[in-house]
């Protein structure tokens, strides 16, 4: 079975394609392709509340590329989703129907909660009993989740994101609603904390602090890490971080940010430490139309593989 995600965040557009193997009854999700390509929508939204007819342009052709990937690898079922730069735009909806009549393809476009849903699909399956906050910063909005015995108990969408900041667009009064969202949720008894991190910029912030890694446990990072991979960051300036460190362009601005944000979270929860998954909404996505072709398999009594 193959299955095709299509994320379509503030940031970047992320899209993969995954075959789904049963192996003597043991479900394998196998990466055949991925793509990211940096087309920041975000940019243009934060600033002037629509995108741009550039950007529009350069949308419209990238689904068209994404849609005659699909049919190339014959895909069982796809989802295109996108997040807070369309849904914010006063035009979001429109490009939406414009891509539908022009290529043929449905965007969904999604708020806070049910991408926080959709994520969590992923994020639950190894979790314990203990008490967690999942913190799921994209470039638009951060998405927060308190998850206590394996159940979701609060959460909470902000408009704060790593292209948003970066771009001097998120509100002070937002900040301030999102650490007494954390002070009121998070009580003293659910203290210390654990928390979990998805998007881009945890994953890179993990693998600049060059920790020793052990194959029995799951990676994570304490804060204290973090803080000494942001000076190090900091200390260099932007084309330094390009050329020297390595980061793609579109990564290399937005990290600082995105770190501020983990950080402001995970002090306001006493969370030490933070679980990096390595998972974000495309995963979610592929969760969800397994899941879908399963129930549809059942209802027509159908083989899977």
């Amino acid at each position: 079975m193959k299955l095709g995600a299509i994320d379509i965040g503030s940031n970047a557009i992320r899209f993969q394609i995954t075959n789904v193997i049963d192996y003597n009854g043991v479900i394998t999700f196998k990466k055949v392709e991925y793509v990211r390509f940096p087309l920041r929508l975000g940019q243009d939204v934060f600033k002037y509340s629509r995108i741009m007819e550039a950007s529009e342009t350069k949308f419209v052709k990238l689904m068209a590329t994404f849609k005659m990937f699909l049919d190339l690898y014959e895909v069982d079922d796809y989802m295109f989703c996108a997040t807070s730069a369309m849904r914010e735009s006063v035009n979001g909806k429109q490009i939406a129907e414009r891509v539908k009549k022009e290529v043929g393809v449905d965007i969904e476009i999604i708020d806070g909660d049910r991408e926080a849903e959709i994520i969590n699909k992923v994020i639950f399956k190894n979790l314990d009993e203990r008490s967690y906050i999942h913190i799921d910063v994209g470039g638009g909005s951060t998405e927060l989740n308190l998850i206590v015995g394996k159940e979701k108990i609060a959460a909470q969408s902000f408009k704060i994101g790593s292209v948003r900041r970066l771009g001097g667009d998120d509100s002070p009064k937002e900040w301030e609603r999102m650490k007494e969202w954390v002070d009121k949720e998070v009580s003293i008894f659910m203290r210390p904390m654990i928390a979990i991190g998805t998007g881009g910029n945890i994953s890179k912030l993990y693998e600049l602090a060059n920790l020793p890694k052990v194959k029995s446990e799951v990676a994570k990072i304490n804060i204290h890490n973090i803080e000494e991979v942001r000076k190090e960051l900091a200390r260099h300036t932007l084309e330094e971080r390009i050329n020297l460190l390595m980061l793609n362009p579109d990564r290399a601005d937005v990290i600082l940010p995105a770190c501020d944000i983990y950080m402001s979270v995970m002090k306001w929860a006493s969370a030490k430490d933070i679980i990096v998954p390595d998972v974000g909404l495309k995963d979610g996505l592929l969760q969800l139309l397994y899941e879908r072709q399963i129930k549809k398999s059942k209802s027509k009594r159908e083989p899977l593989f």
